[in-house]
């Protein structure tokens, strides 16, 4: 990349923290602690961006297409944490939204030298996963460098599929190989250029937005439950039998009773009580109202 890394505002030294190696502990984590404070704020700087590439990632799922992360380092960690919860927050299967890390899944443990660098694999990847105009790409760089990423977002668009670059610094490669910027400046870190720091946390906050609101979009939720939990430990059938509770107003034993019944399926057991019906039936109907919770209990 030609994009000079020396010039880019993740790589700065902020004289602020010049001797954080001779203070006290403590007198370090509230430097931390206030240097975070700002992500927030740089996040609010970037909510239109990040609200108009939902909807266009939203638009393009509901026609059946996928959701793919790609990221080199901690970006990459990154972007698989977020798509790996989504199936057992969401109820979604594992291929809609994808997690994808130059390196492969060993760099999610370890440092992959050199994988980042690689523009190509990171095209191949996306030739690998078949890639078309119905998918997403979000390509997810703190410097907005990363030929990785940038390979994999340039080979995305070429195949049509709706792309978003994620970076931390203006007018990088990333940003002008997407369809759609999204660049939430943070600044120099607490620790010139570890940009796993304010940088980081400032992706995470973006990667929740992107995939809890295009859930939303996509009818997972009924008004804030998360209705499509996977009720797969004690804890999580635990929380299924509570959000039955709380949104019928039955007690959670008999929550609890129904959610069995129901296949431990929230939604099912919601209409189940709702509705007045068996499980069978109260399938049928949410089927008919597109698996949507609020429809099938509204609906005729």
């Amino acid at each position: 990349m030609t994009h000079s890394l020396a010039a880019l505002a993740t790589e700065q030294s902020d004289p602020r923290y010049s001797g954080i190696d001779t203070l006290p502990t403590e007198e370090i984590a509230r430097l931390m602690n206030a240097a975070d404070a700002a992500v927030p704020a740089a996040v609010g700087q970037a909510v239109p961006a990040i609200s108009a590439a939902v909807d266009a990632i939203a638009a393009r799922m509901a026609g059946g297409g996928r959701l793919l992360y790609v990221g080199a380092g901690t970006s990459g960690r990154l972007a698989v944490l977020d798509a790996s919860e989504c199936p057992p927050t969401f109820g979604t299967h594992p291929d809609l939204v994808q997690g994808i890390i130059a390196g492969g899944e060993a760099a999610l443990v370890r440092s992959v030298e050199g994988a980042e660098d690689d523009a190509e694999a990171g095209a191949a990847v996306i030739r690998d996963k078949s890639v078309g105009p119905l998918d997403s790409v979000v390509g997810i760089s703190a410097s907005g460098r990363a030929p990785y990423v940038v390979g994999a977002v340039e080979e995305a668009r070429r195949r049509g599929a709706l792309t978003v670059g994620l970076a931390c610094n203006t007018g990088t490669p990333l940003a002008l190989a997407a369809e759609r910027a999204i660049e939430v400046i943070v600044g120099p870190e607490v620790v010139t250029g570890s940009t796993r720091l304010k940088a980081g946390t400032a992706q995470k906050l973006v990667l929740n937005m992107i995939s809890t609101i295009t859930m939303i979009r996509s009818g997972r939720t009924y008004g804030n439950f998360m209705v499509d939990v996977v009720a797969s430990n004690s804890k999580l059938v635990d929380r299924a039998a509570r959000i039955v509770s709380d949104i019928t107003g039955a007690e959670v034993p008999d929550a609890r009773e129904v959610l069995e019944h129901a296949g431990r399926d929230v939604k099912t057991a919601v209409v189940m009580i709702e509705r007045g019906v068996g499980a069978d039936d109260a399938r049928a109907l949410l089927a008919v109202h597109g698996d949507r919770l609020g429809p099938a209990l509204r609906g005729a």
